[in-house]
């Protein structure tokens, strides 16, 4: 994973913060001095931060979990979705629908009837229909896919989200956050960095800035899977059963020990250890007295 330069990140302009009045003090250590009343940021500590994050993603990726892209800004979004495609992460650009986390198996729901849309369009199926029908039935499938065409392929929860802008993305933060899914963002002067996990200090409102984050970050998460399309095999082992979901996005299987280590180490049972007579808790003539068992 190659590391990224000062200069580069001079040059996208991502040192830049908001007015010293908006500031949020949890920012203070990564804020590097105050220039004409605006915040600038430390591109020591982005740098570190932005490595550390890249590390996390990799090896996330690595691991054949799935990260979603949320950024719905108007200077991030086109962006953020032709970088994701290109990695083949999912992705949410244009409005984030409440309980798309934590409601995914409605979610769920609305992807299969856009496919199912899809398939009738496709097979002529919706031939027999008639113009207003057929009419309707397009507008809807469009409508669908605006808003879930990003995670049309996400049959489970992700295992992480990226964030452009923590304080616009507010909603899917604390969903991800209830859900104990993984949270990554760039955070701006005016942003909590600790209501992430792995944050970034950076400019979160110009395009170039959000471009050169972003690309650093997409670039060490397709370095992850082509070490998992390398390693396929020893990675698979290493890892075990994997977890199934069904369409509806539900757990319907869960990984664990193999029926032959079930067998070998045998079903578990409670140990009863005897209690010495006249020990703590003993009491004569009592129930738990000195004869009595405990788990």
């Amino acid at each position: 994973m190659s590391v990224i330069t000062q200069k580069e990140l001079l040059d996208a302009g991502v040192h830049f913060g908001h007015l010293k009045k908006k500031w949020n003090p949890k920012m203070l250590p990564y804020i590097f001095t105050e220039k004409k009343g605006i915040h600038l940021i430390d591109l020591n500590k982005t740098a570190a931060k932005l490595e550390e994050s890249a590390a996390a993603l990799k090896s996330i990726a690595r691991s054949g979990k799935k990260i979603l892209f949320v950024a719905t800004k108007k200077q991030a979004k086109e962006f953020v979705k032709e970088t994701a495609e290109s990695i083949g992460m999912p992705y949410v650009t244009e409005r984030w629908l409440g309980g798309m986390l934590t409601n995914f198996s409605t979610i769920r729901k609305s992807i299969k009837k856009m496919n199912t849309i899809d398939k009738m369009l496709k097979d002529g199926s919706a031939e027999s229909m008639t113009k207003k029908e057929k009419l309707v039935l397009t507008r809807e499938r469009d409508k669908l896919s605006k808003i879930l065409g990003g995670i049309s392929q996400l049959n489970r929860l992700p295992s992480a989200i990226f964030i452009i802008d923590i304080n616009h993305e507010h909603i899917s933060l604390k969903e991800a956050k209830r859900l104990s899914i993984t949270t990554f963002g760039m955070v701006d002067t005016n942003c909590d960095p600790t209501s992430v996990d792995f944050a970034v200090p950076a400019n979160d409102d110009a395009t170039k800035s959000i471009a050169v984050i972003t690309t650093y970050i997409a670039n060490a998460i397709r370095e992850g899977l082509e070490d998992r399309a390398a390693n396929k095999e020893q990675i698979e082992a290493e890892e075990g059963e994997v977890d199934q979901y069904d369409d509806d996005g539900n757990l319907i299987s869960i990984s664990g020990p193999s029926d032959e280590e079930e067998k070998k180490d045998g079903p578990r049972k409670k140990q009863l250890t005897r209690r010495k007579p006249g020990g703590p808790g003993a009491s004569s003539g009592g129930p738990r007295g000195g004869g009595g068992f405990k788990k």
